[in-house]
């Protein structure tokens, strides 16, 4: 048999293709890369594929996601004590990409199973705050929060890096669709559309607290490695995730400008884009 010529840009490329795809499934427990499934809960090219179909906007709106929902103390408070975040921070990022790419495009009998799965584990997430306050995964006000977060990051880390021209009407379809799995989840109230998020955004605020603990673990989301391309690309990404929270969340956190200009910040995502997209184009 005739050996095909090595060509060392399409070998770098399925090199690094290889490398990311590894971030987002664990071999070792024999995961896959989530194949879009004709019989998914959202049909093909409506907002929510779209959106999170895009890997580095997706990393970048999970950091902001992070940071955002530390705020809320229950929810804080039941990541520290439930949760081997310190120690396998990449784990609990891949649990939760695995999570977002089954209920978006994986079979709808699986993504309801899934769902059922992260039910059943809520139920055993609860304690107290420092202050005696009782606190619980299944509340519905903290999910919502948690679910707030998610949405909207995602959805602004894509308008922001990848489609500034993304119409109103499917951004709006986008917290539509999304809350789906939210409602699934036990979230309540839950945004149907950028009013909606907004409103709840404001309103939420009064709950919303910044200790030293919570200042901690969000340096320690900001100042981690991760694996292969993540550690090279991780100053990039934390430094746009802070671009993309509001402007209470970075005082709060005591998050301020390193001096980088956003419009630098964001070149730089979209060329890391470009090239993680390069690395995933099918072939």
């Amino acid at each position: 048999m005739r050996q095909q010529p090595w060509h060392p840009a399409e070998h770098l490329r399925r090199q690094l293709g290889s490398s990311i795809r590894r971030m987002f499934n664990d071999p070792a427990k024999g995961e896959a890369p989530v194949m879009p499934a004709g019989n998914a809960l959202f049909a093909p090219d409506t907002p929510i594929r779209m959106v999170h179909a895009d890997v580095t906007s997706m990393m970048v709106g999970g950091i902001t996601a992070l940071l955002l929902q530390m705020l809320h103390p229950h929810a804080l408070q039941g990541v520290l004590d439930h949760s081997d975040f310190r120690t396998d921070l990449d784990g609990r990022l891949r649990r939760t990409a695995r999570f977002i790419a089954i209920t978006t495009y994986g079979p709808a009998a699986e993504a309801e199973r899934m769902i059922g799965r992260v039910n059943a584990i809520h139920r055993h997430v609860n304690g107290t705050l420092p202050d005696g306050t009782p606190y619980s995964a299944t509340d519905p006000a903290t999910l919502a929060w948690v679910h707030l977060a998610e949405a909207r990051s995602f959805l602004q880390a894509y308008v922001t890096l990848v489609r500034p021209d993304m119409p109103g009407a499917e951004q709006d379809e986008y917290y539509r669709q999304f809350a789906m799995i939210a409602r699934q989840l036990g979230a309540d109230p839950v945004p149907e559309n950028r009013a909606q998020a907004a409103e709840m955004m404001a309103a939420m605020r009064p709950s919303l607290r910044a200790a030293a603990i919570t200042r901690e673990v969000a340096h320690t989301v900001l100042a981690h490695r991760g694996e292969s391309i993540g550690a090279l690309a991780q100053p990039v990404l934390a430094r746009a995730a802070i671009d993309l929270l509001p402007p209470f969340a970075r005082t709060m956190l005591g998050l301020q400008s390193n001096g980088l200009p956003a419009i630098g910040t964001r070149m730089a995502t979209r060329m890391l884009g470009g090239t993680i997209r390069w690395a995933l184009r099918p072939g």
